[in-house]
């Protein structure tokens, strides 16, 4: 009997989902439209996706415009500037329908949409995701978090810790000093604001020695924030960290 209530229970949650379906039909998370599917975008907000596929720089995750062919790939930029993270991928560049879900997850209070974004971003780092041990967001300062009430990088990294069946430790990483807002500064000046931002506390040490981390966050700038926070982890004892975003600014890493 005891074998049979998760199956029991799964054809339960299948039926309450369908008659939900039924009430509320599925709607486009982008813009409102009927979709076939729950979560998932109509071909309209689909299109206005500059999706990242290969050929794309193996260590930066950034795309090419021409095919070069077979083999490990990087760039110029990977090569003479390589970040601290081991490898980044992103769904989409930051532009048209990526920006606007991003805009509404982070500013609009629409919390539901991490869930489509997690989905598109667990497909995207697979690769990745199938060779890490646990899954950490980039965290925000406890002001910032105070004020705007949730973190989008921790609700996308559970999210796709769900789907990818991997731990997320929302705890492995803290987010100490208050920064300036990055927006309209340099490389050189977010890197600069970025000094020190972040640490891992001396309680979650432990559970991130020796292991292969996946840092996430909603939206890929200039290098600084992934930088610094792969840094953090690495001081903290993490064996390699490597970078998750939903979107990528340009191709730009974070």
């Amino acid at each position: 009997m005891s074998a049979a209530l998760p199956v029991l229970r799964r054809a339960l949650h299948r039926a309450a989902a369908l008659g939900l379906g039924f009430v509320y039909p599925p709607t486009c998370p982008g813009c409102g439209a009927a979709t076939a599917e729950p979560h998932a975008l109509c071909a309209g907000c689909w299109s206005g996706l500059r999706l990242i596929e290969r050929p794309f720089c193996e260590r930066l995750g950034t795309p090419f415009a021409l095919d070069l062919g077979t083999g490990p790939l990087l760039s110029p930029r990977a090569i003479a500037d390589p970040p601290v993270y081991g490898r980044a991928r992103a769904v989409a560049l930051y532009d048209g329908t990526a920006r606007d879900l991003v805009h509404r997850l982070k500013y609009g209070d629409r919390l539901d949409l991490s869930r489509t974004m997690a989905r598109m971003m667990a497909s995207s780092g697979r690769e990745v995701l199938d060779e890490i041990d646990v899954i950490v967001p980039v965290p925000l300062h406890p002001f910032r978090l105070w004020r705007r009430r949730f973190n989008q990088a921790a609700l996308l990294g559970r999210a796709v810790g769900r789907l990818s069946d991997k731990p997320c430790d929302v705890r492995a990483l803290a987010r100490v000093k208050a920064t300036r807002p990055q927006v309209g500064l340099t490389r050189h000046q977010r890197a600069l604001n970025l000094q020190g931002a972040f640490r891992v506390p001396a309680a979650a040490r432990p559970r991130l020695a020796g292991r292969r981390v996946l840092l996430v966050d909603d939206v890929a700038t200039t290098g600084a924030t992934g930088n610094a926070a792969a840094r953090a982890l690495l001081r903290g004892g993490a064996a390699s960290v490597d970078l998750l975003t939903f979107a990528t600014v340009t191709g730009e890493p974070l």
